[in-house]
């Protein structure tokens, strides 16, 4: 059901079964699936490819041009999965030159007020909570959790199944399976409850414990703690991804938490 109160180019392509409720927006060059809601004054833009059962709500912005003072107006988009939920006032700006499109994959919720910004790539299954900044070119792998009113810098890279805490200023890369949290944001564990959540085995956790205990705890450098990780732990596809994160870091990877230090207090 298009509500007659609404604006919809009549270039965009709407799928089967899509609501698309009064006052809401629907630009040109837009594509949206099947049974997908578009709540009242939400605004979708040039560029937009949304796949099916999406739920965008009131005051949410796709496809918003990049803020970024490189953008020269050229071609780009927003690219979205399926079952994606993106509540009030969030928003995810398309892509630029760098690399075109912004990614959003499927199962995603995205609550009120957090920033996708350009060229983001952001996994399925992953939750950007209330108010989450997510800078340009950040990756955010499979599963993830950024909690409220984190901010991440831009090109910085978050792993699979990583859970980084409320508040947090995310300047560095945090691994797969990562627990991130402290000021500075630091390695305070592996992410058990979320990894237990997702019915890892007791075995597996225990081995991604150990390959975090030679990574974070042994005192060696990152270089030499993946080198004897590769010869200690068997080789698995968990072990395998987080040495591959690792050594393909280009800011840098987040740093064992140090209570000698303690928290940074105003």
């Amino acid at each position: 059901m298009i509500s007659t109160q609404a604006f919809v180019h009549p270039n965009a392509k709407i799928g089967k079964n899509v609501t698309v409720e009064p006052f809401a927006y629907i630009g040109d060059d837009t594509v949206i699936g099947d049974d997908c809601w578009i709540g009242p004054h939400a605004v979708v833009m040039a560029g937009t490819r949304m796949g099916k059962s999406c739920r965008i709500h009131s005051g949410a912005v796709i496809a918003g041009v990049p803020q970024d003072l490189k953008f020269k107006g050229e071609y780009s988009t927003v690219e979205m999965g399926d079952y994606n939920t993106v509540r009030e006032g969030a928003t995810i700006n398309r892509g630029t030159a760098a690399k075109g499109k912004t990614v959003v994959g499927s199962y995603n919720l995205i609550m009120s007020c957090a920033h996708i910004a350009h060229d983001c790539v952001v996994g399925s299954h992953c939750v950007i909570v209330n108010s989450v900044l997510l800078a340009g070119e950040v990756e955010v792998g499979d599963w993830a959790i950024i909690s409220g009113h984190s901010a991440v810098h831009q090109f910085v890279r978050i792993g699979t199944h990583a859970m980084v805490s409320g508040g947090s200023l995310v300047g560095k890369d945090v691994p797969p399976f990562v627990k991130a949290a402290r000021s500075p944001l630091s390695f305070v564990g592996a992410n058990f409850i979320g990894l237990r959540r997702r019915n890892f085995s007791d075995e597996k956790i225990a081995e991604i414990q150990e390959i975090f205990r030679v990574l974070f705890q042994s005192g060696y450098g990152y270089g030499r703690a993946c080198e004897i990780i590769e010869d200690t732990v068997p080789r698995s596809p968990e072990r395998d991804e987080i040495i591959k994160f690792v050594r393909n870091s280009k800011r840098g990877i987040l740093k064992p938490w140090n209570a000698a230090l303690g928290d940074i207090e105003d």
